[in-house]
C-alpha cells in the first residue's frame, strides 16, 4: 500500500495514528536540530518532521530531498506546537517512521507553489508541473465538479447523451475549418467539426427528442483570452418546444449550476432584453450588467449648434461615470488616448463634468450653453459629481466604441466584481447581418435559424428587418451560450437559402444530407450550446479560458508543451498524395 490518507485529509482527530502518505516534496526547510518536509498531493498539503531522535536513515535520506522528488512517509500522526490557521491540515503534522524516495526530481524550472514565479511561455512549455500546482488543480476540480452537474440536471429531463463524429465534412460558411486529409480517398478531406449543428438536427429527425453532448469543437481563427482552437461546448437540442421550452428548462439548468456549484441563489426569473435594446443601451449583444452606466441617444440635443463633430454624425451617444467629476485632465487625456486606440477606433472624446455645487462644465463649452450642456448631461442621468463622456459617428460603430470605454471605465472604478453575476437572455437578433465589403447578407447566427413567423413576410422585400428566433445567454459582459428555433419547413428553408445568395445547386452540395432528411419528417426542434470552457473560467473569476484547459494552446495556436504543430515525414506526405508550398 503506497497510502493509506492523502495529503490534505488529516486533521486534529488523527492524532497518535500511525499513517502512510506519498506526494511531492513542495519544500525542505533545515533547522539543524530539526527538518519540516512539505509534503503535497491533488488533495491537499501536510507537514512531515524529521526530528534528533527520528531514525538514523531517516534523517539521512531527509538531508537528501529536493524539491518534486516522489516520497513515500510512514510516521505517526502529532498535533503541532505552532499550528497554521491557514492549512486545513495546521493542526497537526507527521513525525516521520519511515521515508522512501520513489523518484528523484531534477530541480523544476519555477516554483510550483499557490503563486509561481514562472512566466506564461515557461509554464506553457511545461504544463505537466504548472498542473501540480493547486490554482491549477482548483481549476480541474472545479470543471469536473461543473461537468457531474451538467449530466446530473439533463439526464434527470430526460435528454440522452449521444456521441457525433468528430470526422465530417467541410462547411466553408463561418469560421475556417481544420481539414484532415483522407489516406483511404485520395485528394478529399474531413473537418473538424466547429459544433455538431446538422449531426443533432438529424438526431432530431432520427426521433431522439432530447440530446446532449459535451463535446469538442473546432474552429480555425484568430484567438484571444476566451478563445481557443479546439474547445468544449454543451450541446442541446430539443424536439417539439418552442422559444420558451427552450429558455424555460435552461433558465432553470442555469441557476441549478449557479446553486450547486456556487451557493448562489437566483430567486426571480431572468431578465430578458431584446438585441436592440441591449446594443442602444450597452453597445453590445452581451452586455455587463453589475454595473449601471446606461447609453442615452443625444443626437438631437447635440446636433444644430455649430459644432461640426456632432452636426455631421449620424448619431451622437453618452453615459455617466458615477462619482467621476473630480477626474483631473490627465485622467480625461487617458481615456481620451484609450478611445484612440486602434483596438476602439474613435477620433475623440467629449466630456461634461456635473460639479458638486451644480454648474457644468464641458469641452464643448463654447458651441452650448450651460442649459444645453446639462440637458445632455440630464438625459443620461448624471447628477452632481458625476462625468458624463460621450462619442458620435455611424451609429453602430459609436455604440461599439462607447462600449469599450464603459467597460474600461468600469474596470478602472472596480465596478466588475468577478464574485457578482449578472445573467440574462437575448433574444429578438436581426436574422441576417450585412456585409459591406461581399454586398451580400450572412446568418446572423446560422443558416437553419428561424425566423420569427411574423416577419417571414420580409424575407425577399426587406432581409434585414427580419428578427430570428434566436437566443443568448449572456453573464458579466461574456456570451456563455446561444440558440435557436431551427427550420424544419423545406420551402422556408429554400427561402433562407436564397436570401444568403446560396444557389439551390450550392445548397444541395454543402447540406444537400439534412434536406433530404427533413423531407421524412422533420419535427419542430431548436435548442443550444453553451461555451463549456467560458462558463467554468466564469465561475471561476478568470478572464481567460486557459487556465481551465488542462493542456491549451498559446495565442499563437501553439502546443509548446508538445512542440505542435510541426513537420511530418516525406513518406507520411506521398502516402495522402500531398505536395507542399513554401508561404511566401
Amino acid at each position: 500500500m503506497y497510502r493509506t490518507h492523502t495529503c490534505g485529509c488529516l486533521r486534529a482527530g488523527n492524532v497518535n495514528e500511525t499513517v502512510i502518505l506519498a506526494g511531492w516534496v513542495q519544500k525542505v526547510r533545515n533547522l539543524g536540530a530539526m527538518t519540516f518536509i512539505d509534503l503535497r498531493d491533488r488533495y491537499g498539503l501536510t507537514q512531515v518532521v524529521v526530528e534528533e531522535h527520528s531514525p538514523a536513515e531517516v534523517r539521512e535520506t531527509a538531508a537528501t530531498l529536493g524539491r518534486e522528488y516522489v516520497v513515500q512517509v510512514t510516521g505517526r500522526v502529532v498535533e503541532r506546537s505552532s499550528k497554521n490557521p491557514k492549512m486545513p491540515t495546521g493542526d497537526i503534522e507527521v513525525a516521520a517512521e519511515r521515508i522512501v524516495v520513489l523518484n528523484e526530481a531534477q530541480t523544476p524550472p519555477f516554483t510550483i507553489e499557490e503563486v509561481s514565479d514562472g512566466g506564461d511561455d515557461l509554464r506553457m512549455k511545461y504544463r505537466y508541473l504548472d498542473l501540480r500546482r493547486p490554482p491549477l488543480q482548483r481549476n480541474m476540480i472545479l470543471r469536473h465538479k461543473m461537468a457531474q452537474e451538467i449530466r446530473r440536471f439533463l439526464d434527470a429531463e430526460g435528454f440522452l447523451e449521444i456521441e457525433t463524429p468528430y470526422l465530417v465534412g467541410s462547411t466553408p460558411e463561418g469560421a475556417r475549418d481544420f481539414v484532415v486529409p483522407s489516406r483511404m480517398n485520395p485528394n478529399q478531406f474531413y473537418a473538424l467539426p466547429q459544433s455538431p449543428q446538422t449531426l443533432k438536427q438529424l438526431l432530431m429527425v432520427a426521433g431522439y427528442d432530447r440530446y446532449f453532448q459535451i463535446v469538442r469543437c473546432f474552429r480555425d481563427e484568430d484567438l484571444r483570452a476566451d478563445r481557443q482552437p479546439e474547445f468544449t461546448q454543451i450541446d442541446c437540442e430539443m424536439s417539439f418546444v418552442e422559444q420558451e421550452d427552450v429558455l424555460e428548462i435552461f433558465e432553470r439548468w442555469a441557476k441549478h449550476m449557479f446553486r450547486e456549484v456556487m451557493g448562489i441563489e437566483f430567486a426571480e426569473p431572468l431578465r430578458r432584453m431584446p438585441w436592440i435594446e441591449a446594443m442602444e443601451k450597452y453597445g453590445s449583444d452581451k452586455p455587463d450588467l453589475r454595473f449601471g452606466m446606461e447609453f442615452a441617444d443625444l443626437t438631437d440635443l447635440a446636433r444644430g449648434h455649430g459644432f461640426s463633430v456632432f452636426d455631421d454624425a449620424q448619431y451622437v451617444v453618452g453615459f455617466a461615470a458615477p462619482g467621476c467629476a473630480c477626474y483631473t485632465r490627465k485622467q480625461i487625456d487617458a481615456l481620451t488616448d484609450y478611445v484612440k486606440r486602434p483596438q476602439v477606433g474613435a477620433k475623440g472624446l467629449v466630456w461634461i463634468r456635473m460639479e458638486a455645487d451644480g454648474s457644468v462644465k464641458s469641452s464643448v463649452d463654447k458651441f452650448y450653453t450651460p442649459d444645453e450642456v446639462r440637458a445632455m448631461a440630464v438625459r443620461c442621468g448624471a447628477g452632481a459629481g458625476d462625468l458624463v463622456l460621450v462619442l458620435c459617428g455611424p451609429k453602430f460603430k459609436a455604440l461599439a466604441q462607447l462600449c469599450a470605454l464603459r467597460l474600461e471605465v468600469a474596470q478602472q472604478l472596480g465596478l466588475r466584481d468577478p464574485k457578482r453575476f449578472a445573467p440574462l437572455w437575448i433574444v429578438d437578433f436581426p436574422m441576417f447581418e450585412w456585409d459591406d465589403e461581399t454586398q451580400r447578407f450572412y446568418a446572423m447566427h446560422h443558416p437553419f435559424t428561424s425566423p420569427k413567423p411574423e416577419d417571414v413576410q420580409y424575407l425577399e422585400s426587406d432581409p434585414g428587418r427580419v428578427r430570428a428566433n434566436a437566443y443568448d445567454f449572456v453573464c458579466n459582459g461574456t456570451e456563455i451560450g446561444g440558440g435557436s428555433i431551427r427550420i424544419h419547413d423545406a420551402a422556408l428553408q429554400a427561402r433562407i437559402f436564397k436570401a444568403l445568395g446560396f444557389t439551390p445547386e450550392r445548397a444541395q452540395e454543402q447540406f444537400g444530407f439534412l434536406m433530404n432528411a427533413f423531407k421524412f419528417g422533420a419535427p419542430p426542434h431548436g435548442g443550444l450550446a453553451f461555451g463549456f470552457d467560458r462558463l467554468c473560467s466564469l465561475f471561476g473569476g478568470a478572464e481567460s479560458i486557459r487556465d481551465y484547459i488542462a493542456f491549451p494552446k498559446n495565442n499563437a495556436g501553439r502546443d509548446v508543451m508538445l512542440d505542435a504543430p510541426s513537420a511530418i515525414d516525406r513518406s507520411q506526405l506521398d502516402e495522402l498524395r500531398l505536395s507542399l508550398v513554401k508561404p511566401e
